[in-house]
């Protein structure tokens, strides 16, 4: 089989079965399971770069600081009414740790193969782990939590991928979607999401000259109670040789 004919018959197969289990592997073979399906390796430890948003992810913003967000007036209402230490009587420290902004906070990651069909992340900062779970077909269940339920695909090359930030579909090698959450915050400082918001991220590895490798996660939050429209972040990760500077530490209100 050429090669032209191999990158047709996969993007075929990735627009018929979104789940993207079924790219063609060597010897044209399909892949049992997700991890054998993988086109980039996003194990390992990666660490926050903070380029951006340094005053509001560095540092908890004063009350009211949220001038990039599109709050509806019931959004500015329960943000300009946070109040950490209610959080912290009630046990929702974690508020600002949920699917909605947990990559977003300053930390380390430890990305794993929970099972052939479950990526696996775990975060120092707040202690999070959330599972990606590929070829997932059945409804969420059980109670909300703070990283809700997620359906990952793998995304491949020629599958249709969109310009980020031009309204067209974002694009990257792994697309999870995340519901079925607990109420969270997008900012430490109490801006909201509600537990029916979707929370849709787009997970990048790219390889530089110099030998680093760069993980980019394009979240976009999508929550028409609190939010005026799709609110779009994109969060920057540089890989680690091993787990030096892996320090766990719990969720934190202030």
């Amino acid at each position: 089989m050429t090669r032209k004919l191999l990158v047709v018959t996969a993007m075929a197969l990735s627009v018929a079965a979104p789940v993207s289990l079924y790219a063609q592997g060597r010897g044209g073979q399909a892949p049992a399971n997700a991890q054998a399906a993988a086109p980039v390796d996003l194990t390992g430890y990666w660490v926050s770069v903070v380029t951006e948003d340094w005053r509001y992810r560095m540092v908890t913003p004063v009350k009211g600081d949220y001038p990039s967000i599109p709050l509806t007036p019931e959004g500015r209402k329960v943000a300009d009414s946070w109040d950490p230490a209610k959080d912290e009587a009630a046990g929702n420290q974690c508020k600002s740790y949920g699917a909605g902004n947990v990559m977003r906070v300053p930390e380390r990651l430890r990305i794993t193969w929970d099972n052939d069909n479950t990526l696996k992340v775990d975060t120092d900062a707040g202690q999070q782990t959330r599972l990606f779970h590929f070829g997932r077909t059945q409804a969420p269940s059980g109670e909300p939590a703070w990283q809700g339920d997620s359906a990952a695909q793998w995304e491949f090359a020629g599958g249709g991928r969109g310009r980020r930030g031009q309204g067209a579909a974002t694009a990257g090698d792994l697309k999870v979607v995340t519901t079925h959450m607990k109420p969270g915050y997008l900012q430490k400082n109490g801006v909201p999401y509600s537990g029916n918001a979707v929370v849709t991220e787009y997970f990048s590895r790219t390889m530089e000259g110099n030998g680093d490798s760069w993980l980019i996660v394009t979240t976009v939050v999508e929550d028409p109670q609190y939010l005026t429209a799709r609110f779009v972040r994109s969060t920057h990760f540089k890989k680690l040789a091993d787990s030096s500077g892996w320090n766990p530490t719990p969720c934190a209100a202030r």
